[in-house]
């Protein structure tokens, strides 16, 4: 379990070295285990990045709903159980918002401030994807979910985190997580 945390802590890191110094973007995947029961989080792949205070966010990527945006008619995922009226946005973009914005990945940005979520909707053809609420854990609390061993942990890819067919999506990243686990013991 100490290995657990260790990485989560080396992936996080090494994410934000290997950004120019203006992004720190950090962002993994967590993949529920099987035996996690929590309704709001079994069988989901869930974003996550660290914020300078410590506290983790993230949305789940592989929650689709029924639920359209009343002006652009985009798909609204469940993003978690946290501020569920919120939208929040995960988005690709070639500069650093002027808004506030949690870098995840080298250009791409995970915000629920509105001038930023005015933006993208105003734009036809960008790169991103719409929420509902998002998932959040506070300082230490993710860590502790970790030595509980409720969670695989992997690296995160622009490709995975817009995939627009989320199905199979917790199943291909539980094998690939036990994979790399049995490599690793």
């Amino acid at each position: 379990m100490a290995r657990s945390l260790a990485a989560l802590a080396v992936l996080l890191a090494a994410a934000a070295l290997a950004q120019p110094q203006q992004e720190r973007p950090n962002g993994v995947l967590l993949i529920a285990k099987p035996s996690l029961l929590d309704p709001n989080f079994r069988e989901t792949v869930v974003l996550v990045t660290q914020a300078a205070d410590g506290s983790t966010v993230g949305v789940v990527l592989n929650r689709p709903t029924a639920r359209r945006h009343e002006k652009t008619g985009e798909p609204v995922h469940f993003g978690g159980p946290v501020m569920r009226e919120v939208m929040v946005a995960l988005f690709r973009s070639e500069r650093v918002p002027e808004a506030s914005a949690f870098p995840v990945l080298r250009q791409v940005y995970l915000t629920m401030h509105p001038a930023n979520i005015e933006a993208l909707l105003a734009q036809r053809g960008g790169r991103y994807r719409l929420f509902a609420g998002f998932s959040g854990w506070a300082p230490g609390q993710l860590e502790d979910e970790m030595r509980r061993d409720g969670w695989y942990m992997l690296p995160a890819s622009e490709e995975l985190v817009f995939r627009k067919n989320t199905a199979g999506m917790w199943d291909e990243l539980v094998k690939k997580a036990r994979t790399r686990a049995t490599r690793h013991d």
